[in-house]
């Protein structure tokens, strides 16, 4: 199948006034898909079916977030560790940097200094 969406187009956009009408304030964009092999255009409206409340976790620490870790001096083995996982040493201010999804996966969270990251 050889589908592909050429055009979407946003509800309140022209083109879209008989869909708010059906639809109402639900309608959040209409979509054109055309399949060249059977020479057929689809056109498909996306709806908002539920909206709930919702509080983000703001503890909650990104998974990419770059992390830093404290490691001592002669823990060379911890080192490699982080090194091996795409860690980076920061020479001037002396602690490893690593995302934090990697960080968890080393299991190295008591690590993290002061629970700080950049």
């Amino acid at each position: 199948m050889n589908r592909r969406t050429i055009r979407k187009i946003d509800a309140g956009e022209k083109g879209t006034k008989h869909l708010i009408k059906k639809y109402g304030d639900k309608l959040v964009c209409v979509r054109y898909i055309y399949d060249p092999e059977n020479n057929k255009r689809t056109k498909t409206v996306e709806l908002i079916e539920q909206i709930d409340d919702w509080h983000p976790d703001s503890n909650k620490i990104p998974w990419n977030k770059i992390t830093h870790l404290k490691v001592d001096y002669g823990e060379t083995h911890v080192g490699k560790l982080i090194r091996s996982a795409g860690g980076k040493w920061n020479k001037a201010k002396k602690y490893w940097e690593l995302p934090y999804r990697e960080v968890i996966s080393l299991g190295l969270e008591d690590r993290i200094i002061n629970g700080k990251s950049n």
